[in-house]
């Protein structure tokens, strides 16, 4: 949270648009629910529209959010990106940060990591999908991991920064600021 922070202009009001995300997060983190001159907006897939100090809560696809070009000062998504389907819908979920603000910090686990962050399991991600199926319980397509390459083709214009564990990189986020 202390690089996205960094991204948060204090002098100025500054509006915030979360893909994917939920409104416990932004109450648990300190720093900007209830700030002046904050406004956060959480869009996410079948929510409850709702509203609470500078919270809005909204229903919506990080794909196709059908909001205004730049109606945001920055978009943040934190392991997002991985849920949204295939590479199109991956591809089409960049077009849609970069389209809706100037800056955005958003955030994938890292495939290459050897422990695969959603099942806390070594190395399931690299098993041919029906074996990952049967370890997992799971539809091995729900979860598509990214690497740092396919982050930059994603977000050419970002800066990647590597979160770093046991000095691996984690997970891998796209910063324009």
């Amino acid at each position: 949270m202390r690089k996205f922070l960094e991204l948060v202009p204090t002098d100025r009001l500054v509006r915030i648009l979360d893909l994917g995300g939920t409104a416990a997060y932004w109450r648990a983190l300190p720093g900007l629910y209830g700030r002046p001159r904050v406004e956060i907006t959480v869009m996410n897939l079948d929510q409850q529209e709702a509203t609470d100090a500078n919270l809005a809560v909204t229903s919506g696809d990080a794909c196709s959010t059908g909001l205004a070009d730049m109606s945001f000062d920055i978009v943040h998504s934190n392991s997002v990106i991985e849920h949204v389907g295939d590479w199109t819908k991956m591809e089409e979920m960049a077009r849609e940060v970069r389209r809706l603000a100037p800056a955005y910090f958003i955030q994938t686990p890292n495939y290459w990591f050897p422990v695969e962050p959603h099942y806390k399991l070594p190395f399931v991600q690299y098993l041919p999908k029906p074996v990952r199926r049967t370890v997992t319980g799971d539809d091995p397509e729900r979860i598509r991991l990214l690497s740092p390459a396919q982050m930059r083709r994603l977000f050419p214009d970002a800066m990647l920064w590597r979160e770093r564990a046991f000095g691996m990189t984690k997970s891998i986020v796209a910063i324009r600021s």
